[in-house]
């Protein structure tokens, strides 16, 4: 550990270094992936076979882990994030591109792998199909982030687009230093483990997503708010389930509630779920209850939807105020 002035260096496992003031005890720390996304307007998605032209493309940086961490930031607190690009211009760009929003970039770190990579296609409705080739995320390591930023006033937000393993490490780590953690199970690839479902104090999915991992776990249901009952009382937790332009169910293993969505246009819902857990993360980190922190992310999520492309819209602390009386408070079911 190295001290200059009041600016503490703290030097991970893979090298990196993390630089912030001794001041910033409250932190949100984004352990995920950094990709750049290849966006393509389409009137309808292909069927096996069948070949479509999009008229443009257009390329933003994305990923979940790089989503989250720009949402967050946007709506007001302090955020660093934590995973692997390539030494190509792929990874500059993202890097840059995250360090222009006052997201704190030093625990990236490189690979010899390229920078992950998604193909996104976007129907005349809005909504989208994604392929993701992972790359550099692969290398992602739970040793990139200290015990030393893992603190009780601090909240550890994940994915699963790193690989799990170095995932779980890490929220097991955290949960033994008292530190926050958010889950946001996506893509659903593997059954989340019952003692790591005990360490989380949140759970996010989408509806689809909440299926798909009760199928894994071999639920007996599938009905959307038993699935999240049971997660709940599995791992003592609260699980929050989105549903698009239904809204979204948030249960506790004492409380259950529904919102309704923000009334949007909607021209790319790529991104509204990372923006709706980066903004959940960062409401919380600011002291807003629960309750107000999902009023929050809900909106936000809408507002996101309103142009083409995920971190380029994702909204300002000041554009989330200014609509949160455009929806209803979350109802107790």
């Amino acid at each position: 550990m190295h001290h200059k002035k009041n600016n503490l260096y703290l030097k991970c496992g893979c090298g990196c270094i993390f630089n912030f003031t001794r001041k910033i005890r409250i932190l949100i720390i984004v352990f995920g992936a950094l990709n750049v996304d290849m966006i393509m307007p389409l009137s309808h998605f292909p069927s096996v076979g069948e070949t479509l032209k999009s008229e443009h493309y257009i390329t933003r940086s994305g990923g979940k882990g790089s989503n989250q961490a720009m949402a967050a930031v946007r709506a007001g607190a302090k955020t660093a994030i934590v995973g692997k690009v390539g030494d190509d211009a792929f990874g500059r760009r993202s890097i840059n591109n995250l360090k222009s929003q006052s997201v704190l970039t030093t625990g990236i770190g490189i690979s010899d792998k390229p920078t992950g990579c998604a193909s996104i296609w976007i129907d005349s409705s809005g909504k989208n199909m994604v392929v993701v080739s992972s790359g550099a995320n692969l290398d992602a390591t739970e040793d990139q982030i200290p015990d030393e930023i893992l603190l009780e006033n601090n909240t550890v937000l994940v994915q699963m687009e790193v690989p799990c393993e170095e995932t779980f490490m890490l929220l097991r780590r955290a949960a033994e230093q008292g530190t926050r953690t958010i889950m946001n199970a996506s893509p659903v690839t593997v059954p989340i483990p019952d003692d790591i479902l005990q360490l989380l104090d949140y759970l996010i999915i989408n509806d689809l997503e909440a299926k798909q991992l009760a199928k894994l776990h071999k639920f007996k249901t599938n009905t959307l708010e038993k699935i999240a009952k049971e997660f709940a009382k599995r791992g003592q937790l609260t699980c929050i389930i989105t549903l698009g332009d239904k809204g979204v169910l948030a249960l506790s293993p004492r409380e259950e509630y529904m919102i309704a969505p923000l009334d949007v246009e909607v021209v790319d819902s790529t991104g509204a779920g990372d923006c709706f857990c980066g903004v959940f993360a960062a409401a919380l980190e600011k002291g807003y209850n629960f309750t107000s922190a999902l009023k929050r992310a809900v909106v936000a999520a809408g507002l996101s939807c309103e142009g083409l492309g995920a971190q380029a819209n994702m909204p300002f602390e000041e554009e989330i105020e200014e609509n949160l009386n455009h929806i209803s408070d979350p109802t107790k079911i």
